[in-house]
Formats: structure tokens, C-alpha cells, sequence
């Protein structure tokens, strides 16, 4: 009897033995699918993982120049300076040229400046006098007027979405008003940021060219009677003509004059003949009878 009891008690602690044996094995499955994977020491970091794209924005940047040349052959010299400009994808914006020396405003794109003013301190029989360089960082600038732009954009949008919604004339025309006003702003800071847009992107050099004084030639010469004689020529022709034209200020003046001295002339002839106007007959008869 007491063999049975025993062996009953040691079926039953082998049944709960293996039982939580099978319990155990499958939760440890479902607690390992549950839990995330713990991260390897370079995820932990950082490391293999793509960053943000949160780069500082590129430096907006206006640079102008100007530059002085110096040279025996202005017009030459005024060509090969366009040609450059031309070459480095540049324009002429403004020119102007005389004998002596010459002017160009040139409009380059920004990243050849500095080789197109070497190119120019390059060129044959030119020496450079004066090389100026300006920068002017409108970076802030630029990033006020594309928020303000894109805002402005974004109001009208949404008033345009209103006067679609607008049920009465009244509001209608309320609406309207203001979409025009938005409108317009809208456009101003438009152009205010192309223009800004194209300082950066071109770059405004002034260029300056003048005739060297070697290529200038001075001749000393003796002064003869001819020269006196031609001095003096063209002196009396110079003052010939500036009486000439001082009498022809001054005709229409005196013809003025004239006419009223010849009115005040009659006028007073006639004044004076008015005050010695003779006695009548008949007064001059009765003296005489007396």
C-alpha cells in the first residue's frame, strides 16, 4: 500500500514537472518576439544611421568691382575688355567711349570675377591703376524677402478661396479689394527678390579706361609770328562773334525800348498842346471894344 502511494506521488510530481517545463519553453518565444532588440554599440551611437538634413544655407554674397586701365589704345583696348566679359559668359550692360578714354559697366556671373579682372590686368599694353572689390553679404536679406514672399503667396491663395465662398457683393467686393492690395505687395517683393537674386548670380564690374600719358605726345615748339598771327585771328573772330551775339540778345530789347519812347513821346506832345489850347473869338472881340 504504501509502495502504490509512493509511486502515485511520484507520477504526479513528473506530470508537473514537465508541465511547467512546456510552459516555460513556450512563453520564452512570445517575451522574445515582445521585447525590441537591444542596439549594437555603434547603433547606440549614432553610427550607420543617416544624419538630418539640417546644413547651414550657402552664403548669399553681392561682389562689384571696379578697375582702372591704363593704355595707348583706348578703343582696342575697350574692345578686348568685352570680348573678355563675352567669353566668361558676361554682358555689356552700359558703354561709353571717347578718343581719350572710355567706360564699360559689365555684368559677369559672380564665380569668374576674379579671373575676368585678371583677364583684363592680362591684356596687351594695359597697366592697372586701380582694382576695387566689394562684397556684401545679403544672405539675411534674402531669406526675409522668400518668407515674406511665400506668405504673402499663401494670403492670397486664401482670399482667392474666400471670393469663391463670397455669397454677397458686398463681400464680394471687400474681398476683392484686398486681394488686389495682397496682390500687389505680392509683386513688389517679387521683384525684390529677383533682383536680389541677380546680384548674386552676376556680378557688376565698372571699368575704366584712359590713355596713358607716355602715348600722349607734347611738342615744344617755338611760338612764331604765325602762330601769334593765328592767335590773334582767332581771338578777333571769337570776340566778332560774342558782340554778334550779345547785339542779337539785345535786339529784341531794344525794339521794346523803342516803341515805348516813341508812345511816351506822342503822349506828351499831345499833353502839352492840350494845355496851350487858345481863348475863344468872342472874349478877344470885347477886349478889343474896351
Amino acid at each position: 500500500m504504501r509502495r502504490l502511494v509512493a509511486a502515485g506521488f511520484l507520477v504526479m510530481a513528473t506530470l508537473v514537472a514537465g508541465c511547467s517545463t512546456d510552459l516555460q519553453s513556450a512563453s520564452a518565444p512570445a517575451v522574445d518576439a515582445a521585447s525590441p532588440p537591444e542596439p549594437n554599440a555603434g547603433q547606440a551611437k549614432g553610427e550607420g544611421q543617416p544624419e538630418p538634413a539640417q546644413q547651414p544655407a550657402e552664403r548669399q554674397v553681392v561682389r562689384t568691382a571696379e578697375i582702372d586701365l591704363r593704355t595707348s589704345d583706348v578703343p582696342g583696348t575697350l574692345g578686348r575688355v568685352k570680348e573678355v566679359a563675352t567669353r566668361s559668359e558676361g554682358f555689356v550692360a552700359t558703354e561709353t567711349s571717347r578718343e581719350s578714354s572710355g567706360s564699360l559697366t559689365l555684368r559677369v556671373p559672380a564665380a569668374k570675377l576674379d579671373a575676368v579682372l585678371k583677364a583684363f590686368g592680362d591684356l596687351p599694353d594695359v597697366k592697372v591703376g586701380r582694382r576695387e572689390v566689394r562684397s556684401e553679404d545679403v544672405t539675411g536679406q534674402l531669406i526675409d524677402v522668400d518668407t515674406r514672399t511665400a506668405n504673402q503667396r499663401a494670403s492670397v491663395e486664401r482670399l482667392r478661396a474666400l471670393l469663391d465662398r463670397a455669397g454677397t457683393t458686398a463681400e464680394i467686393a471687400q474681398i476683392e479689394g484686398e486681394l488686389t492690395r495682397r496682390q500687389t505687395d505680392l509683386e513688389s517683393s517679387l521683384r525684390r527678390q529677383e533682383a536680389l537674386r541677380d546680384q548674386v548670380a552676376l556680378s557688376t564690374v565698372q571699368v575704366g579706361v584712359t590713355r596713358s600719358d607716355s602715348s600722349v605726345p607734347v611738342a615744344e615748339e617755338d611760338a612764331g609770328f604765325l602762330d601769334g598771327l593765328a592767335g590773334g585771328w582767332g581771338a578777333l573772330r571769337d570776340t566778332v562773334a560774342w558782340l554778334l551775339m550779345a547785339l542779337g540778345a539785345a535786339l529784341p530789347w531794344l525794339a521794346a525800348l523803342g516803341i515805348v519812347l516813341f508812345l511816351g513821346a506822342r503822349i506828351r506832345r499831345w499833353w502839352r498842346n492840350l494845355g496851350q489850347t487858345p481863348a475863344p473869338a468872342g472874349a478877344v472881340v470885347e477886349t478889343e471894344e474896351k
